[in-house]
């Protein structure tokens, strides 16, 4: 028994030990997320931004951006619907667990002919026999976005995001892409 217990302790210790450096450094993963955010999307999201809308135009599909940046407060609400408020859940990002929070996503929807916006994903109103929206995506890939309709679960056909790399962890820690990152 005491020899088990010789050589349980030590790895008993580095245990503890490993516990508490995990705690201390996500302690310091919670920063204040409000501080030093972005107020506009990167600029290498908003030129790719202008040239996917351009790119679908020249397809005869209309392109609607619906959303961009959006403050921590702005996505807690969003998080909050479904959940705490009225209307179905269209998020599972709690503010700072966005791409949006830091101007790297967008949402796009579609005009129809008629003028409408809709998120239609079979919509084909260009007549080419192939949905507007997978076009659209597929455009939007090929400039470097990722496409929230590729996610494995909870897909979300209107999102487009840039991370550069970066996690949602080292955005809440304060790293940024720098202005030239494609």
């Amino acid at each position: 028994m005491k020899r088990i217990q010789r050589t349980l302790l030590p790895w008993l210790i580095i245990l503890i030990g490993l516990i508490i450096l995990f705690v201390i450094y996500n302690q310091k993963q919670t920063v204040d997320i409000d501080k030093e955010m972005p107020t506009q999307l990167h600029p290498v999201v908003q030129e790719k931004k202008e040239v996917f809308i351009n790119k679908a135009a020249s397809r005869n599909i209309e392109v609607v951006i619906t959303d961009g940046l959006r403050t921590i407060q702005e996505q807690n609400e969003l998080y909050e619907q479904g959940r705490e408020t009225e209307g179905r859940t269209i998020t599972n990002a709690k503010g700072g667990q966005s791409y949006h929070n830091y101007g790297l996503a967008i949402d796009y929807a579609l005009r129809s002919k008629t003028g409408k916006v809709i998120w239609n994903i079979d919509y084909d109103g260009n007549g080419n026999g192939k949905s507007d929206w997978l076009e659209a995506a597929s455009i939007a890939k090929g400039l470097g976005f990722e496409w929230g309709g590729d996610w494995k679960t909870f897909k979300d056909y209107p999102h487009l995001q840039m991370t550069f790399g970066l996690s949602i962890n080292q955005l809440q820690r304060g790293i940024r892409p720098g202005k030239e990152r494609r």
